[in-house]
């Protein structure tokens, strides 16, 4: 049977060390709740003792609430070596289970606390024994452990001799600066695990090489009892090992190990921590970002589209999201036809290659094109080849500036012929009307009326959406509407309005 890894998660106490996060009382409580009862992480490690008003609240609101629903083992506080402060604080605070964090590594008790082994040892023996009386269960942090692992093995070993023998839970071995590599993750936590078989290990690893989810696996591997998580990879400086990330490597390469983690939630909270925090996922952040299930070469949804050729374990569906195809300059037909298919729209063959190449054109701008913009291109690209094109709008010169008025410079080629005009107006489509009634009474042509003018863009988009203009255009005889497409509405306006002058 597989053996089961406790997750402990330290968005809340660790993750909130990221420069700039600050969790208020209300979000802590909520991310509580959900990386408990919907995540379902093993335990979450909520704050550091003696910090803040606004922190000893916050915790006085998730233990309250987690001694009404049976889980208050489940809420762990950071504490310090300092004679019972910290116990008294977490007595008020309702919390039952410490996090103790000492030294380490030999560096940091010399030229930090500038104390002996034997010193420290027994400031940590009376708080163990303060935590007991006061009915707090303890863990105990290793600071910088994995420093002490390369420079001072037999300090951490007679640490670890001290702590096998006290009424502890676990003994926590964070990789503190984020500097061991997998192999020495193996190493050093292999020979501890085979030296102490009846004591808990977790392993809390950061990320400021990018080895924390290799770190973790080789921690898995060596036998570790428990990981401690971020959401998001939240940490100081580069941060922890991802939570999303290593839920996912354990549940695909590591068989021999399970984890009570829901991995449809991870997308989820990661969104709402994202939300709290103003920390932005980046898009291409394995598992949770907003492009890893996205495709954007035409030639791999095509493979999609031929036996799943494209597709791994790594399947949206099991985190609560769904495959996409990009649009833009590496589109292909088969890009246009899955988001053709998720909107329920057809088009012939002929139509899919105009569509297509307006997309290209769209891509070789920059300009981003969604698949609630593709209704848009194909209502434009099918009414653009409805007329044959002799009026080419050809360049113009659209100024507007506070305190002057618009005005626009035009070249256009009507029949061959190259026109040149400048006016001014109100706003600058009102300029280009001016400027363009000027070439056709030149032309001896009277232009249509603009009747109505209206603007849209696809529902939940950006700012930099493609936007449609509609102009109702009126003339002796009938109205009629053309259509216009681009990111910036004056020009879209322009556009509809070259179709409006190849029309008559």
């Amino acid at each position: 049977m597989a053996r089961t890894i406790e997750i402990m998660d330290t968005t809340l106490r660790d993750g909130e060390q990221t420069s700039g996060v600050s969790f208020t009382a209300s979000e802590k409580l909520t991310l509580a709740k959900l990386l408990l009862d919907e995540l379902k992480v093993d335990r979450i490690e909520i704050a550091s003792a003696r910090v803040s008003e606004g922190e000893f609240n916050a915790v006085k609101q998730i233990t309250d609430w987690a001694i009404e629903n049976n889980c208050i083992a489940k809420i762990e506080v950071l504490t310090f070596v300092d004679g019972g402060t910290s116990i008294d604080w977490m007595k008020k605070a309702g919390a039952k289970v410490q996090n103790l964090l000492a030294k380490g590594s030999l560096n940091h008790l010399t030229h930090q606390l500038k104390k002996t082994p034997e010193q420290h040892f027994s400031e940590i023996r009376n708080v163990i024994d303060l935590g007991n009386e006061a009915g707090i269960d303890t863990n105990v942090y290793l600071e910088d452990w994995s420093n002490g692992m390369r420079n001072s093995e037999d300090y951490v070993f007679q640490f670890l001799d001290f702590l096998a023998e006290q009424p502890i839970k676990r003994i926590l071995l964070p990789d503190t600066l984020g500097v061991i590599t997998h192999t020495e993750t193996f190493d050093f936590l292999d020979k501890i695990i085979k030296r102490y078989p009846y004591v808990h290990f977790d392993f809390h690893g950061h990320n400021d090489y990018d080895l924390g989810v290799a770190n973790v696996m080789e921690a898995v591997k060596a036998g570790c009892h428990g990981l401690h998580l971020t959401v998001n990879g939240m940490g100081e400086r580069a941060g922890n090992a991802p939570l999303a990330s290593a839920i996912a490597v354990i549940n695909d390469f590591l068989p021999e190990v399970t984890t009570s983690v829901n991995e449809s939630s991870l997308y989820k909270v990661s969104k709402l921590v994202s939300a709290f925090t103003g920390f932005g996922i980046p898009a291409n952040k394995p598992i949770v970002g907003d492009n890893v299930f996205t495709q954007t070469a035409g030639i791999h949804a095509d493979g999609d589209s031929k036996h799943n050729l494209y597709f791994s374990d790594l399947m949206p569906e099991r985190f609560g999201r769904k495959r996409k195809y990009a649009l833009g300059k590496m589109s292909g037909k088969a890009n246009i036809q899955k988001n053709l298919q998720e909107l329920g729209l057809t088009l012939n063959n002929d139509e899919l290659k105009k569509v297509t190449a307006r997309i290209i054109e769209l891509g070789d701008k920059k300009e981003r094109v969604t698949k609630e913009d593709l209704p848009y291109i194909i209502s434009d690209v099918l009414d653009s080849s409805s007329f044959q094109q002799k009026v080419f709008i050809k360049s113009y010169v659209l100024t507007h500036a506070k305190g002057l008025q618009p005005s626009t410079t035009l070249s256009m080629e009507v029949d061959g012929k190259t026109f040149e005009e400048n006016a001014q107006g109100d706003g600058q489509f009102d300029a280009f009307m001016n400027a363009l009634n000027k070439v056709y009474k030149r032309l001896k042509v009277k232009l249509p009326a603009l009747v109505d003018y209206a603007v849209r863009i696809p529902p939940g988009s950006n700012s930099d959406a493609l936007c449609e203009t509609m102009i109702t255009w009126k003339t002796d005889k009938n109205d009629f509407v053309t259509t216009g497409l681009d990111s910036d509405q004056t020009v879209s306006a322009i556009k509809a309005t070259e179709k409006m002058l190849n029309i008559i």
